[in-house]
């Protein structure tokens, strides 16, 4: 029998794409409810404030409590606060600033405590970048939600925060401290959550470096999808071996097999 006693999931290709569900989510979904397997979405995506996450899944028949839902901006402002780097500059999206102002901090532009970088879109322009740097040079600390290369819009592939956060390494000769997946502070805010063991939960992820392998270094079994950014070729690259690899969400009960 499987002794699976609690789930991660992933949101962006994995629960939904392009703002509709994917096939079988909300089975899955209700699947784990009537097991009684406690589940929690740690997600990378900076672009929306946790509560917005929360009532675009609801809106898609995914209902998932906001306080179960992870993100990046959460975690990096509970640790600005917990350091008093309370003067950020924030490169987010406007509406993801409210997940920062929530714990008491401020987006600044000038004498800034860090530099705190997710998915901006097109606001991460040329000026944006460069008052960044040089504040970084002027000795704030490089905070960076997540690493992603690329997600999947409704659109296609799209750059994610990865690239920029990579630009002002290299720029400032200084390496970001990364809050949002794989680090494993991450996933451990996540597991205490969920209160599960890291050998008896599975991480269900579309990205086999942040989702898999990160969670696979901190001793949780990773389950991979063909579903979001998933590409045959990355999977083989990559070295990783995942504890399960399925065809979408839609498989998730079958793996468990109760």
């Amino acid at each position: 029998m499987d002794d699976t006693q609690g789930v991660l999931l992933d949101i962006d290709g994995v629960l939904s794409v392009g703002g509709r569900p994917i096939e079988g989510a909300i089975d899955a979904i209700a699947f784990l409810r009537e097991e009684g397997l406690p589940f929690h979405c740690i997600s990378n995506t900076t672009r929306q404030p946790r509560r917005a996450i929360a009532g675009r899944l609801e809106a898609m028949g995914l209902a998932i409590p906001e306080a179960h839902i992870f993100t990046p901006a959460v975690a990096a402002a509970a640790l600005l606060a917990e350091r008093s780097l309370t003067r950020c500059m924030l490169l987010v999206l406007d509406v993801v600033r409210q997940d920062f102002e929530a714990a008491g901090i401020l987006s600044a532009i000038e004498t800034v405590d860090a530099v705190v970088v997710g998915d901006a879109g097109e606001r991460m322009t040329y000026h944006a970048i460069n008052r960044a740097f040089r504040s970084i040079l002027d000795g704030a600390p490089l905070i960076a939600l997540e690493k992603d290369r690329y997600w999947r819009d409704a659109d296609g592939l799209s750059l994610s925060a990865g690239p920029f956060v990579a630009a002002l390494e290299y720029a400032t000769g200084t390496t970001a401290e990364l809050v949002g997946k794989p680090s494993p502070a991450f996933f451990a805010w996540a597991l205490e959550a969920l209160g599960t063991a890291p050998g008896r939960t599975l991480m269900v992820g579309d990205d086999i470096d942040t989702d898999i392998a990160g969670a696979q270094g901190c001793g949780i079994r990773g389950v991979l999808v063909r579903t979001g950014k998933y590409r045959e070729d990355l999977v083989e690259e990559a070295g990783v071996r995942p504890y399960a690899i399925i065809d979408s969400i839609a498989d998730l009960p079958g793996l468990i097999g109760r």
